[in-house]
C-alpha cells in the first residue's frame, strides 16, 4: 500500500491521520455560512473539507408516493419526502468554484462526493484531486466506473454495504486500473449508537482488502475517532458545523469548532502515544536504566579470597558487572582486596583458575 495524495495532504500508514471536515448541508442554504465553516475548519486544524455534489433531481424523484416518503421516526421527518430533504441539504453547484477557491486561499484541501455521473464531469472541471464515493452510492456501479476512469484516488465509504458490496466496488475500481483506494469504516446511522460502531472492523478490513482504512464517524463526541486512530485508521471524517451555532439538516450530529479542535488534539496525542515499534532505551528513559541490577561486593573481600554467594550480590543500581556473569564469577578468586559496597568489575577477578 502506497501513500495517496489529496491535494497537499499525504495519506497513508506512515503519515499523520488526515482529518476531513464534512460540510454536507450544514451551510443551511447560505454560501456565507459555507465560507464561515471553511474558515472555522482551518482554525480547528483539519486537513481537508469535503462537499457533496448533487441536486435533488439528480439523487431522487419529486414524488409523494410511499417509497419516497421519509419515515416519521427519522430525524429528517420534517421534510416529508426525499426530494424536499435533498433540495434543502444540497450545496448549489454554482457555489463550488467559490468554495474551492476559498479553501485553497486558507490552505485547506477540498474535494467532494459526486452522486451521479454529471457531477463527476462538473468536478473534473474544478480539478479535484480525489473523489469520495458516499456510502449509499456503493452499489451505483456506473458512477463508480465513471469516477475510476478519471484515474484519481478514491475514498470508498461502506456505511450501508455488505461485504460483497465492498468487494464488488473495489474490484470494479481495480479492473479499470487504479489501486489508490482508501476504504472507510462507516455506520450510516445518525448519530451512530456506540454498540453499532464496531470499530474492530477497521483491523479486519485491513486484512480482508489489503487497503489503508479510514473512519467516517457519525457517533457523538470524539471517543470513536480516537479509538479508530489507535486501530490504524489513516483518515477520520466528521460532519462539521463550525462556529455557526445554528440548526441545519446535519447539525445534531456534527462537531463545532471547539469540539473539532479538541478531537484533533486527542488524535494527535494518540498518534504520539502509538509511536513506532521500538526496543531499547528512549532518551528520557536512559536515566532509569540505573535502576537495573548489577553485581556488587556485599562483604569485604581479601586478595585471593573466593567469590561466593556470601560476599557478592545482585542489587541495584546498574554500575557493576552485569548479572548474567554472576554464575561465572562464583568460585573465582579476587585479584585484590575489595571493600563492601564496591561495584564488581573484571579487573577485580583473578585470571588464575
Amino acid at each position: 500500500m502506497s501513500d495517496i495524495c489529496i491535494g497537499n495532504s499525504t495519506v497513508g500508514r506512515n503519515q499523520k491521520v488526515c482529518i476531513v471536515a464534512e460540510l454536507s448541508g450544514n451551510h443551511a442554504g447560505s454560501i456565507d455560512n459555507a465560507i464561515k465553516i471553511i474558515h472555522s475548519a482551518k482554525r480547528a486544524g483539519v486537513n481537508a473539507i469535503k462537499l457533496q455534489t448533487y441536486t435533488a433531481d439528480s439523487i431522487t424523484l419529486n414524488s409523494n408516493s410511499e417509497d419516497f416518503l421519509i419515515s416519521k421516526d427519522s430525524p429528517w421527518s420534517i421534510y416529508k419526502n426525499l426530494w424536499n430533504l435533498y433540495d434543502k441539504a444540497h450545496t448549489p453547484w454554482s457555489w463550488h468554484p467559490i468554495l474551492f477557491d476559498e479553501a485553497k486561499k486558507v490552505g485547506l484541501d477540498i474535494f467532494s462526493s459526486p452522486f451521479d455521473e454529471t457531477a463527476v464531469d462538473f468536478l473534473e472541471n474544478l480539478g479535484v484531486s480525489v473523489y469520495k464515493i458516499a456510502s449509499p452510492e456503493i452499489n451505483h456501479i456506473p458512477l463508480i466506473e465513471k469516477v475510476a476512469k478519471t484515474g484519481k484516488p478514491i475514498i470508498l465509504s461502506s456505511g450501508v454495504a455488505e461485504k460483497s458490496d465492498i468487494e464488488l466496488a473495489i474490484n470494479t475500481i481495480r479492473k479499470i486500473g487504479t489501486n489508490e483506494i482508501i476504504l472507510l469504516k462507516c455506520t450510516s446511522a445518525y448519530p451512530t449508537p456506540e454498540d453499532e460502531a464496531n470499530l474492530s472492523t477497521i483491523t479486519d478490513m485491513k486484512e480482508s482488502f489489503g487497503l489503508d482504512i479510514g473512519f467516517s464517524d457519525h457517533t457523538e463526541g470524539d471517543t470513536a475517532a480516537i479509538i479508530a486512530t489507535s486501530l490504524g485508521a489513516v483518515m477520520i471524517e466528521k460532519h462539521f458545523i463550525g462556529d455557526l451555532g445554528i440548526e441545519s439538516v446535519d447539525s445534531f450530529f456534527s462537531l463545532n469548532e471547539i469540539e473539532m479542535k479538541s478531537m484533533i488534539e486527542k488524535v494527535r496525542l494518540t498518534e504520539r502515544l502509538i509511536g513506532s515499534p521500538f526496543y531499547g532505551l528512549t532518551q528520557s528513559s536512559k536515566p532509569s536504566s540505573t535502576g537495573r541490577r548489577s553485581i556488587y561486593i556485599s562483604s569485604e573481600i581479601h586478595e585471593g579470597e573466593i567469590f561466593t554467594k556470601e560476599n557478592i550480590k545482585v542489587v541495584r543500581p546498574s554500575f557493576g558487572l552485569d548479572p548474567k556473569f554472576y554464575n561465572e564469577i562464583l568460585g573465582k578468586k579476587a585479584s585484590r582486596s575489595i571493600k563492601a559496597g564496591a561495584r564488581l568489575s573484571w579487573d577485580m577477578v583473578s585470571k588464575e583458575s
